[in-house]
């Protein structure tokens, strides 16, 4: 099911994911001054449709190509015929459609394909002027969208939760820092987090992720001069089992935060090595 409020001239589309009566998720998509951010899940399209008929907007910008960010955006090609904006990085997902592991096409739903254009570094909509900062790490095409004027910050999945206890083995810890400190070198006041919601405090929360983030890292470089393996770190800084490790086979897991810091700590060390530890 899917509510819709207002929070500082923002229009909240906060959709709810419920599989078998258990409650799964909040995901959300924003709209402003005729500019859609996100279009959520795809097992939400059919609450989101009478929305998009009775709410009038002339744009899309997707923060990243998941599914549960870009979900509706092939029903809003087809049906609306109004131009869809991502990273450059993130077209050719967008076009594959469902290229995404079991699991998540049963939490999220099956996203069929379509064809978006790339972001440049800024996008008008009605009455503002909006700056594409580029915040990779939890996605490599992943963007977020500020409004200088008014302060409104857009961060897709870069902030999430102030305490962050799983990742895809994709993402990358390091990575995710630099992002968030990109961030905070501008000025702005609330936050709106696709899972999150709205946060009116957006520069102190994610100035408390980050500085969780560098304690962690810290916690994890040490205990590796030390000799321990991944996993022994693991086991001490993330004892607990989260269900999302069995149900998505490792996908998401402690142990990718872990191995991400060490991986960046490598390459620190390395000349000869990049952040991902690919060779200059």
């Amino acid at each position: 099911m899917i509510e819709a409020y207002e929070r500082e001239n923002v229009t909240c589309i906060e959709g709810t994911i419920e599989r078998s009566g258990r409650n799964n998720g909040k995901i959300y998509c924003f709209m402003t001054d005729g500019l859609l951010i996100d279009t959520s899940a795809p097992c939400l399209e059919s609450e989101l449709i009478p929305f998009y008929e009775n709410n009038v907007f002339d744009q899309v910008v997707l923060t990243h190509s998941h599914e549960d960010h870009t979900g509706t955006a092939a029903w809003i090609q087809a049906n609306q015929e109004v131009p869809i904006h991502v990273h450059e990085k993130g077209i050719r997902t967008c076009e594959e459609g469902c290229n995404y592991p079991k699991y998540r096409q049963m939490a999220w739903g099956i996203r069929q394909p379509f064809r978006p254009s790339p972001l440049g570094a800024t996008i008008s909509s009605r009455n503002h002027e909006w700056k594409v900062i580029y915040t990779p790490g939890h996605a490599n095409d992943h963007i977020s969208l500020l409004d200088e004027e008014t302060g409104r910050l857009f961060t897709g999945d870069l902030y999430v939760s102030p305490k962050t206890k799983v990742i895809m083995n994709t993402e990358s810890i390091p990575v995710i820092m630099d992002s968030i400190r990109t961030l905070l070198r501008f000025d702005f006041g609330p936050i709106y987090c696709c899972h999150a919601g709205y946060i009116e405090n957006g520069k102190e929360m994610l100035q408390k992720k980050l500085m969780y983030l560098e304690d962690l890292s810290e916690e994890v470089k040490s205990l590796h001069r030390q000799g321990q393996s991944a996993m022994e770190i693991k086991e001490k800084l993330f004892p607990k089992t989260y269900p999302i490790i069995g149900i998505s086979e490792g996908e998401w897991d402690s142990l990718h935060i872990i191995t991400s810091i060490i991986s960046g700590f490598t390459a620190e060390n390395d000349p000869k090595r990049g952040r991902e530890g690919e060779t200059i």
